[in-house]
């Protein structure tokens, strides 16, 4: 049995997928992954996220310790968010999810530009290669 904050678990991949259990917490990592970004850079890059939805999720995330979120004492505020260690570790994991959609699209799919497709500078500045 796997315990956190007094929540049980019988396995590990039930840990996992109670953390990830939607698409945009992987999403707002992926995002990360090319390094701090602001609520507003990450509202942008993930278009299709409403603005409540985003709060929601990156409190989750800050309350998983996956990332960090750091308010600077200006005017107006300015918070930055970014990846914990526990993030980070999700890189690898991330990398071969980049790697499989690809492989999945070249079977099933085409990629018609692949300049704008939106992974490709995250992609990049992770260091991976397809």
């Amino acid at each position: 049995m796997y315990y956190i904050n007094d929540k049980e678990y019988k396995c590990s991949v039930a840990v996992t997928l109670d953390i990830f259990n939607d698409r945009w917490k992987l999403s707002i990592i992926w995002q990360l992954l090319a390094g701090e970004k602001r609520f507003k850079e990450l509202h942008e890059a993930i278009s299709e996220i409403t603005q409540k939805t985003l709060t929601i999720k990156l409190k989750e995330l800050e309350e998983k310790n996956i990332i960090n979120r750091e308010v600077f004492p200006e005017v107006p505020p300015k918070v930055v968010y970014s990846l914990t260690n526990a993030g980070e570790n999700l890189k690898p994991v991330l990398k071969e999810m980049y790697k499989w959609g690809i492989s999945y699209v070249d079977e099933h799919g085409e990629i018609t530009d692949e300049k704008s497709c939106c992974e490709l500078n995250i992609s990049k500045k992770a260091g991976f290669n397809s």
